[in-house]
Order: C-alpha cells, then sequence, then structure tokens
C-alpha cells in the first residue's frame, strides 16, 4: 500500500510540475523566446566581430609584409604609399607599425627632415605603447646626430637616459656622440662613462664607449 500510495503522489507531482512549465510557458513563453533568440544574437555578434578583427587583421598583415618586400627590394616609392594608405586603413597595431616603416624608408630615401618629424611624432603619441614611443624616440635621435643639434637630440631622448629605463644605453650613446661632435668633450665624455659604468650595457655599446672615451682622452680628455 505504501509503494502505491508513493507512486500516486509521484504521479500527481509529475502532473503538477507538467501543469506549473505549461502555465509558465503560456505566460512567460515571449520572454523566453526573447531571451533565447538574444542570446543566440549575441552570440552570433560576438563570432562574427571576433571573425572580422581576425579577417581585418590578416588583411593588414599581408599589405604590410608586401610593403616591407617592396622597400627591400628597392621599390621606395610603391613601398612608401602602401605604408601611408595603411596608416589611414590599417587595423590593430599595423597604422603605426607603417607609420615607423614609412619613416625608415623617407631616412633611406634621403629626406631626414620628413623622417625625423614621422619619428618624433610617434615619440610624442601617448596612445601608443611605451616601447614603441621610445623606439620612435631614438630613431629621431640617431638621424638627429647628423641632421640637427646636440639640443635637438637632448630633446628626443634624453628622458630615456636615466637608470633603469631599458633604453637608456642606446639613448646615452646618441647623446654622447652628437655631444663629441658639437666639440662638448666633457659632456661627451660623462655619457660614454655612464655607458662604460652600466654593467647592464650591452658589449656592442660598452665597446663603441670605450673607443669613444679613448678618442677623446687622446685629444686631450675632458676639460
Amino acid at each position: 500500500m505504501t509503494d502505491d500510495n508513493s507512486t500516486f503522489i509521484r504521479e500527481v507531482n509529475e502532473d503538477l510540475r507538467s501543469d506549473y512549465m505549461k502555465a509558465l510557458w503560456k505566460r512567460f513563453r515571449f520572454v523566453i523566446l526573447a531571451v533565447a533568440i538574444g542570446i543566440v544574437a549575441i552570440t552570433a555578434g560576438l563570432r562574427g566581430w571576433q571573425y572580422w578583427k581576425e579577417t581585418t587583421a590578416a588583411r593588414s598583415g599581408d599589405v604590410f609584409l608586401a610593403a616591407l618586400e617592396k622597400a627591400r627590394s628597392g621599390n621606395t616609392d610603391a613601398a612608401l604609399a602602401e605604408f601611408q594608405e595603411l596608416e589611414k586603413s590599417g587595423y590593430g597595431s599595423y597604422p603605426v607599425l607603417a607609420k615607423m616603416r614609412a619613416a625608415t624608408v623617407l631616412a633611406d630615401k634621403g629626406d631626414a627632415a620628413a623622417a625625423i618629424s614621422a619619428f618624433s611624432a610617434i615619440g610624442k603619441d601617448v596612445s601608443q605603447p611605451v616601447a614603441i614611443r621610445d623606439a620612435a624616440r631614438l630613431r629621431a635621435a640617431y638621424l638627429l646626430i647628423d641632421n640637427g643639434s646636440y639640443s635637438d637630440v637632448s630633446a628626443e631622448v634624453e628622458v630615456l637616459a636615466v637608470p633603469g629605463n631599458p633604453a637608456r644605453h642606446s639613448a646615452r650613446e646618441a647623446l654622447g656622440i652628437a655631444a663629441y661632435n658639437a666639440g662638448d668633450l666633457k659632456q661627451a665624455s660623462q655619457w660614454f662613462g655612464d655607458i662604460a659604468a652600466d654593467n647592464e650595457a650591452p658589449n656592442g655599446i660598452k665597446t663603441r664607449a670605450g673607443l669613444m672615451l679613448d678618442m677623446i682622452a687622446a685629444k686631450g680628455g675632458a676639460s
């Protein structure tokens, strides 16, 4: 008898749940359908957005690589045009990378002023990653060694020539060469001495700094 009662109660509960679910569906079916459709639409939208990002980035990458190949093969005018177009229409990091490469092409073509201006602008663009800004500042500084004054070089990279900055070694080298070219042996000796004393300085830069210190000493040293 107990088993019969249990079976009866279970069947009643199942019927009640069935009736309850039917009532819920009848009352809220449009809401449930709207939520379901919304979930499907959002999922499709996210997947579509992801696909768009991936394909757009891939297209930008293809254009960038093609422009690089043109630059390497000496077709600088075509490369420059593609880099400049990518600056305007590229996706992700490609616009700033294209701007950097366009500036390099300008420098290779002998238009140092335009290249310096482009690198300097990137270096001051706070919307760009620090590493890219620092690299641009360094490129501008090295071009300014032969196309500007010590003050011009200093304005670009002295802010980088501080302890702990990963770019300090190259910044100090640029400043040292600019000071040496300007005849300021004391200032040049200071920058090259900073490189020589820095245990983290790359071997190549440290070796060049040692050679410059020897040249300064041969000229009578820093006064």
